[in-house]
């Protein structure tokens, strides 16, 4: 399911040119490339941060400007090119970490929830892309008038 979403977000976002990734409905700063960048965020938090400990800060947020995935997405080829970029390289440290687990019951300590095993960050994984990709629908309609991929 996850891959599904997964898959679900990189069909809305193909073949967008640079400028229309960028593109929002004002005032929000939701975009296309804000939510790959977004995303690549979530997924490193969730499999890097939490369930293999390992020490690696949001690429496109903080704490200081924690909008910043959305905010600073602008137009310009080698930030989007780095945010898929981003993106599919966080995808392939969770495939696999996901793959070399040893149980769906493999535990990490998140900073919000407590404990959380991988069973759980995978539903929560599916439940947030399936949120953004709604989003994705909606500003693909609006950016060439795509439905229905």
């Amino acid at each position: 399911m996850l891959r599904a979403q997964r898959n679900t977000l990189k069909l809305k976002c193909s073949d967008v040119g640079d400028d229309l990734a960028r593109r929002t409905v004002p005032p929000s700063t939701l975009s296309l490339l804000g939510l790959i960048r977004h995303l690549a965020d979530v997924e490193r938090r969730w499999f890097r941060q939490v369930l293999a400990g390992q020490h690696a800060p949001p690429l496109f947020s903080s704490p200081t400007h924690p909008d910043g995935d959305f905010d600073n997405a602008v137009a310009d080829p080698a930030v989007v090119a780095a945010a898929r970029r981003a993106w599919h390289d966080e995808i392939t440290f969770a495939d696999t970490f996901i793959a070399n687990a040893d149980s769906l019951d493999v535990e990490g300590h998140d900073s919000w929830r407590g404990t959380v095993s991988l069973r759980w960050v995978l539903v929560h994984l599916i439940e947030e892309y399936a949120r953004h990709n709604g989003h994705a629908d909606l500003l693909r309609e609006r950016i060439d008038g795509t439905i229905g991929m």
